[in-house]
């Protein structure tokens, strides 16, 4: 069959995300690349492979059984890549890079600057998206290696084809409007309760994590702002419209004016890398892999 890896990838990512447009920003494609690409494979096989009901789109038994299948070959695939690359003794080749803000912003830039000056053979691509994604994004291929989130609260289900290796461990505290505690320095989560807060959705791991960390504590977080982005969140503490749970590096994603107050109770965040278990010893990978666990070091504090 004349087809390619983007036109299986794009057709496997339909069967994980159930839509044209979460594919589309998961691959960082358009929706209409997206579609091209599946046309294109209904070319290649002469058969029909999506159902189109109304705004939505369903794979065909056809569709399904050849999404089985893209999955293994595109496992096949980049086990090849991966042995080839591990006969050469240089880490020269291309990596893409799924990443979330807090690394876009701290941890990628003086990444790429060490990876230019140690391995100059070594192109780096990354692709921003949400933080909940980049497991899959690693798993079915889409990045070669990802920075993402996990919870201890809320742990990310691990995948036994997968990789997860701590960078930074970072503790929370809570962001209060200036005034808004006095003069306390830090407070127990039951000291908490009444407050109005704003944290992401109950869906997302964080918003999860947080809400579970409180409820240990006997502590039913009262969310007034349902928000993702982080910068947001930090504008809306100052303005005073609630609390919310913020590290040190999201402190540095916006300069802010508000109280930061310690919560006595550990409630943690671990920043990861993740990769295929069989690209560990590719030595694009393990170059890579070795300078971020460098930056993480010397650039967030050491604690991993």
């Amino acid at each position: 069959m004349d087809w390619t890896s983007a036109q299986l990838r794009s057709l496997v990512e339909l069967t994980r995300r159930g839509t044209i447009t979460a594919v589309a920003e998961s691959l960082g494609y358009t929706p209409g690349g997206v579609s091209q690409q599946i046309a294109a494979l209904e070319k290649a096989t002469g058969m029909e492979l999506l159902r189109r009901t109304g705004r939505r789109v369903e794979l065909t038994d056809a569709g399904m059984t050849l999404a089985r299948h893209a999955e293994r070959i595109l496992s096949t695939e980049a086990e090849a890549v991966e042995a080839l690359e591990r006969t050469r003794n240089d880490a020269s080749g291309t990596l893409l890079v799924g990443l979330f803000a807090t690394a876009a912003a701290e941890i990628l830039p003086p990444a790429l600057r060490t990876a230019r000056e140690e391995h100059p053979g070594l192109t780096v691509h990354s692709r921003d998206m949400d933080v909940d994604e980049v497991y899959d994004a690693v798993a079915s291929g889409a990045v070669d290696l990802a920075l993402g989130l996990d919870y201890p609260d809320v742990p990310i289900p691990r995948d036994p084809a997968l990789r997860v290796m701590r960078l930074h461990r970072e503790r929370f505290s809570l962001a209060v409007p200036t005034g808004s505690m006095g003069r306390r320095e830090s407070v127990t989560m039951a000291q908490t309760r009444g407050l109005g807060w704003i944290l992401p959705s109950a869906e997302s791991y964080y918003g999860r994590a947080v809400r579970t960390a409180f409820r240990r504590a006997g502590v039913e977080p009262e969310v007034l702002h349902e928000v993702t982005d982080t910068a947001a969140t930090l504008a809306l503490v100052e303005a005073g419209v609630g609390v919310s749970t913020v590290t040190d590096l999201m402190l540095r994603l916006r300069p802010s004016r508000f109280d930061v107050v310690r919560l006595r109770e550990t409630v943690e965040r671990h920043i990861v890398v993740v990769f295929r278990c069989a690209a560990e010893r590719r030595p694009t990978v393990v170059a890579l892999v070795d300078v971020l666990r460098a930056v993480a070091q010397t650039g967030l504090g050491g604690r991993a």
